[in-house]
């Protein structure tokens, strides 16, 4: 099933079922009002929900109505925890940095975009990038699991934009406390899958599909997301809960999506797939020329991350976004 969030102006917004096809959308009302209720009571709740679903798909329920992916809020406007991993160490920014477990920060989780608001900055002089990414919803999640055991905890399936502001990372290293003001906001898809909806696609905790971002219309990474995932999502959560357990509804990322450069005849390397951040081809263009020539993002860059089934379809609906100024300046 495929879940989302409408904007009611509610803190937690109101959940909604969403067809396959993201053509129509029906209220969950009756079953639950918010995501967070349904992780909570998960048993109890998604076979309630599942139900709905099908009854949508199959046209049958009785108060659907055309799904607006620009009324979404995150499938979960605010989380108990959420964190990002490195779990594409093969990337450019990575390169020659092999990685023996996996490398996570701990973000804000209190007020996560939707997939269509603003990405609203106080300066351009930040370093503004994107990060094209995949991210889980988990229900309990106990201490000291396994890998294993920890892919069985996974509930929902969703994109994320990690934004990070680059030319403020370097004086957060150097105090030595880890990311704070260099992670705003992160925003996710307008829904949110359970793994049945990706089938043969979610295989050993990685989605074997691409993703696909543009920015300011214009394609730059379609990089395959199960290739070069060093490390899965079951390593990635059993890394966080290593020393202390997860409650339900907890968000992990991927970190920025990327693929293993191709080396030519003469030894240079190159990424035919392209990159879902720019720190990944800043890194390229110094690796080709001894520095980087592509700025971060502008006021008024606008960035598309998606990613469609076998059939064509768009699984999660598209994080759509413009990079804006705060009112008044």
């Amino acid at each position: 099933m495929k879940l989302a969030t409408y904007h009611d102006g509610s803190r937690d917004g109101q959940l909604l079922v969403v067809s396959r096809d993201l053509g129509t959308a029906h209220y969950a009302t009756g079953i639950a009002h918010k995501l967070q209720q349904v992780l909570d009571d998960w048993g109890f709740l998604a076979p309630q929900l599942q139900d709905l679903s099908v009854q949508l798909n199959q046209g049958r329920a009785r108060h659907a109505f055309p799904f607006d992916p620009q009324r979404c809020m995150a499938p979960l406007p605010r989380a108990y925890q959420w964190a990002a991993g490195a779990a594409y160490p093969a990337g450019a920014a990575s390169a020659g940095h092999p990685a023996t477990e996996p490398g996570v920060f701990q973000g804000a989780s209190d007020a996560l975009l939707g997939p269509c608001d603003d990405v609203v900055l106080p300066s351009e002089a930040l370093g503004i990038d994107f990060g094209a990414s995949i991210a889980v919803v988990t229900g309990d999640v106990p201490r000291g699991v396994s890998p294993e055991q920890a892919l069985g905890a996974i509930r929902l399936v969703m994109l994320a934009n990690e934004i990070s502001l680059r030319q403020r990372m370097p004086h957060e290293r150097a105090q030595g406390t880890g990311f704070v003001q260099s992670k705003p906001a992160t925003a996710f898809s307008p829904v949110a899958v359970t793994l049945e909806e990706l089938g043969e696609a979610w295989d050993q905790g990685r989605v074997h599909l691409p993703l696909q971002t543009l920015w300011n219309g214009r394609k730059v990474g379609l990089c395959e997301a199960g290739q070069g995932m060093a490390f899965h999502f079951g390593q990635l959560i059993a890394h966080l809960a290593r020393t202390r357990p997860l409650g339900a509804g907890t968000v992990v990322g991927s970190g920025p999506v990327s693929n293993p450069g191709v080396q030519d005849a003469q030894g240079r390397t190159d990424w035919p797939r392209g990159y879902h951040c720019i720190a990944d081809k800043r890194a390229m263009e110094t690796l080709h020329n001894g520095q980087p020539h592509t700025g971060f993002l502008q006021f008024g860059d606008t960035v598309r991350i998606e990613m469609k089934g076998k059939n064509g379809q768009s699984l999660f609906g598209a994080i759509d976004q413009a990079i804006a100024a705060p009112q008044g300046l």
